[in-house]
């Protein structure tokens, strides 16, 4: 009788427990990033009254009796299933669609996190702005002029630098493309303006100094005359301030020559060679380069007294094809320069993230510039993870150490920017289990009555 007793209170005790887990899971339902609670029974050690019996040649088996002495808790998980995504627009929102962990530091201490609400603080760092947790994930090198991210080294802070200048750069490459109509008239001395304007085909492009001031590229094509696959090309820098940018071109060097170049086409149009004014003819295969430079306007002298010159490249393309390179075809002209290098300079404006985590600066001069990556961790057993508060976990004995990684590499899910993962929370799942924890408890609480009423019977023997 007294077991009965002491199994209703077992039940009472555990059911409790299972409704304050349903009762948090309810509280959480529009908690970032949460994820729900579950309480899993089982009984307890059973009170053996009498033990088994074998079989004999007279008589059967008899089996064991035993009596239960109540239940308790086999454990309570944490349900890691995807949450729905909610579209925010905020730039620093990030969600998580598939497995994975965002990891925040507190000095040396990290926490785990699946509620991406980040924002950038006063020094630029992402962080968690209820608690001021630091984001990690990777910072993009300068190596070479480019900018490189090295994800097999260890997590740092992300420092978004908003409002840092991007210095300006001085054009150094310049690409030519398209074609050359092949019908094109020649030009014979003493043609009239008329008839040069209608041999020449002018192309302009802006290209910059090295103080981002912008110039005018005009390069002019013209057929040679008494050579039909020959064309030849001028090439100024602001043709209406030539005399003071002195132009010159040439392959591989500017001295010693002019600021005119002869193209050859073979027989069926493509591009064959190149010969500068110095007689200097370019290699048989490869891509055809050539080299200009020009005064820079307002800059101090060589210290040998010679004027300051900036220098680009100049590529026609590559001998032999015909994609991206300047071909003579019967067709009406369409070369021009279609890309260059340089820019003056600019401020970050904005930045975004990819689903790979990446985040990108976009800067007033219209560059981009890769500033970091966003680093996700994942568990060998994330059930093992233990809450910390503030929507954050931490690794215990049982969850295994971090594997840090990209995001949708080894397992990690993929981010998507401007989202938040909503609470995993089902109302109606967890209202229905509401109920039968209920009915679960009052059924334990009336075994405890029944059991008294039964003990108050034996008291009453007595009278």
């Amino acid at each position: 009788m007294m077991r009965s007793l002491y199994s209703g209170v077992s039940g009472l005790q555990n059911h409790q427990t299972r409704m304050d887990v349903i009762g948090n899971n309810i509280s959480n339902v529009n908690t970032t990033g949460f994820k729900r609670g579950r309480v899993n029974f089982q009984d307890m050690i059973s009170q053996q009254t009498a033990g088994a019996a074998a079989p004999t040649e007279e008589v059967g088996g008899v089996n064991p009796k035993e009596v239960g002495l109540g239940m308790s808790i086999a454990s309570i998980d944490t349900v890691f299933t995807q949450g729905n995504l909610q579209t925010t627009g905020v730039a620093t929102d990030l969600a998580i669609q598939g497995n994975g962990f965002f990891i925040l530091k507190n000095g040396e201490e990290s926490f785990y996190t699946r509620a991406g609400t980040f924002g950038v603080d006063v020094d630029g760092t992402l962080v968690n702005p209820a608690n001021g947790l630091r984001v990690q994930g990777w910072m993009a090198q300068s190596i070479n002029g480019e900018q490189v991210l090295t994800t097999a080294a260890s997590p740092t802070d992300i420092t978004i630098p908003v409002g840092s200048k991007d210095p300006a750069k001085a054009t150094a490459n310049v690409h030519f493309a398209c074609n050359l109509d092949k019908n094109t008239p020649e030009i014979m001395d003493g043609a009239s303006e008329a008839d040069i304007a209608r041999g020449t085909w002018n192309t302009e492009f802006k290209v910059y100094d090295s103080f981002g001031n912008t110039h005018n590229l005009a390069v002019s094509f013209r057929r040679v005359v008494d050579n039909p696959n020959q064309w030849q090309a001028t090439v100024l820098i602001d043709p209406e301030n030539a005399d003071v940018t002195q132009t010159r071109v040439g392959l591989g060097t500017t001295d010693g020559v002019q600021n005119t170049f002869l193209i050859n086409f073979d027989n069926t149009g493509t591009l064959q060679s190149v010969t500068d004014t110095a007689g200097n003819v370019s290699n048989p295969t490869g891509e055809i380069v050539l080299q200009a430079s020009f005064n820079v306007p307002d800059s101090n002298a060589n210290e040998d007294g010679t004027p300051y010159r900036q220098t680009m490249n100049i590529n026609l393309g590559t001998i032999g094809s015909q994609r991206n390179t300047v071909t003579q075809s019967a067709s009406k002209s369409s070369t021009k320069a279609y890309e260059q290098d340089g820019y003056t300079m600019g401020y970050l404006d904005n930045f975004k993230i990819d689903s790979s985590g990446i985040i990108t600066g976009v800067y007033s001069n219209g560059t981009n510039r890769t500033i970091g990556q966003v680093a996700l961790a994942s568990f060998a057993n994330q059930n093992g993870l233990e809450k910390a508060g503030n929507n954050t976990y931490t690794e215990s004995n049982n969850s295994g150490i971090a594997k840090i990684g990209e995001s949708g590499v080894a397992g990690n899910g993929n981010l998507l920017a401007g989202a938040l993962e909503m609470s995993n929370v089902d109302l109606t799942e967890q209202f229905t289990d509401m109920i039968v924890t209920q009915r679960g408890f009052q059924s334990n609480a009336k075994t405890i009555q029944t059991a008294d009423t039964l003990l108050e019977t034996v008291l009453g023997l007595k009278r």
